[in-house]
Formats: C-alpha cells, structure tokens, sequence
C-alpha cells in the first residue's frame, strides 16, 4: 500500500519545481533506467552509483520512505514509479517535470494476476499521455540493441551535453555485467530478507525475448491473441511487436 506522505507531497505540487525526470515503466528496466538517471549527471563517474542503494538515488513514490529521502534530496530529484497515470494529481500533469515511460515485452503478464496488477492499462494510460508531458518512451528492448545510442537520446531529451568520455562512463557502468556486480543496484546489500538470491538473483540473464524459451506454441498463441485485443487501438509499433 502506497504511504500517504509522499503521495500527499506530490499532490500538493511541493516536488515539482526541482522535479526533472520520474520514471514510470512496468517493472522490467527500471534499474537499468535508475542506474542511468544517475550516471548521466555525474558524467559516466560511477562514485555515487557504486556507494548509495539504487532506492535511495532514484526513490519509489510508493514506499514509505520516500517522503524523507525527497525531503533531502538535491536537485534535480528523480522519482521511481510504477503508478498509472491517474493517480497522479492535476499539479503533476500541468508541470514541467520529464517523464521517461518505458516497458519490455509483455508475455507471461496474461490476467493482470501478477505484482502491480494489468500491464496494459497503466502502459496504455500513460501513452494516452506523451504528446502532452515532457515525455520520452524508451524500451528495454531498443537499449538493449543500442544501449549507447539510447543514452545520447536520454541526454538529448533531459537537455545533458555529454562529451565521449562521459557517455563512455555511462555505457561502460550500466552495462548488465557492471549492474550485475554493483551490489547498490542488484539488491545485494543485506536484504536476504526481502530477496533470496540463491534462489533466483535480482538482475537474472540481461536479455530480452527470454519468454521463448519457457513458452509453449499454445501459450505464445493465447498471448499473441490478448495482446492485439489490447492494443489494437495503439497505432504504435514496439519492437516486441516484430519478436
């Protein structure tokens, strides 16, 4: 359950002066988008990336603690969420803060009987909403293909100028292995008790399309047939939509 305090600090527009990018994808690439957001200012410089947990840089508006954290936080503040679109106020959509929405492939979320509930309706919500926010749409997919070329158009989108030895930086420290072996970002800072990584790690293999191999051909039938219900009034192609 969503903690009032941060909630209540949204709503009152008290963020959003100093409020530069919230991200708000489904759940796959938001680390990967966290660990950007902070490389990115710094220049590529992986000191703050490396020393302070990725929940206390870039905080979820949902939990309890993020009241505090945005309290103290310099500017420019990054929020994580995976909020729809209609549970922020009125103050946030008439703002000048970035939002960068982005998602993943979608199969194995059939029913909405997962964390967070349907995939499409908060994906589609905030979609409805990218020509009227500062709003950058980027996939898991496309950094994946082109991982430095997506950090140029981030730059390009949050107004950073970067030389090549800082988007060397940034590439370079938010790479899956880099991710995979930062204990600040893979959850790997005595949380034992939130997640046993001997049974399955935080950040797994770093490739997306990784379905095929657990999907039988009537599985990957039945989604194939949800997913164009779904979407068929999103005249946007993603790249999962070639897979």
């Amino acid at each position: 359950m969503a903690d009032p305090g941060p909630r209540s600090l949204l709503y009152e527009g008290l963020l959003l002066p100093a409020l530069v990018s919230i991200i708000l994808p489904p759940p796959p690439g938001s680390t990967w988008m966290q660990e950007l957001l902070t490389l990115i200012p710094s220049d590529g410089d992986s000191r703050l990336a490396q020393s302070v947990p990725s929940w206390e840089r870039v905080p979820w508006l949902e939990q309890t603690t993020a009241a505090a954290l945005l309290e103290n936080s310099p500017c420019p503040q990054l929020i994580s969420s995976h909020l729809p679109c209609c549970l922020f106020s009125t103050c946030f959509h008439g703002s000048n803060a970035k939002v960068r929405g982005g998602g993943s492939g979608v199969r194995g979320i059939e029913r909405g009987r997962v964390l967070f509930g349907s995939w499409f309706q908060p994906f589609k919500g905030w979609l409805g909403l990218r020509d009227r926010l500062n709003f950058l749409l980027l996939t898991c997919e496309e950094m994946h293909q082109d991982l430095r070329g997506s950090v140029e158009w981030i730059c390009q989108f949050l107004g950073k100028q970067q030389d090549a030895q800082a988007l060397d930086g940034v590439v370079e420290n938010t790479s899956f292995q880099a991710m995979n072996q930062n204990k600040t970002c893979n959850y790997g800072l005595g949380l034992e008790n939130i997640m046993d990584q001997w049974v399955s790690p935080f950040l797994r293999k770093g490739v997306p399309g990784d379905w095929k191999g657990h999907f039988m051909v009537a599985q990957s039938q039945v989604f194939d047939w949800l997913y164009r219900e779904q979407m068929q009034d999103v005249s946007i192609r993603f790249p999962w939509d070639e897979a």
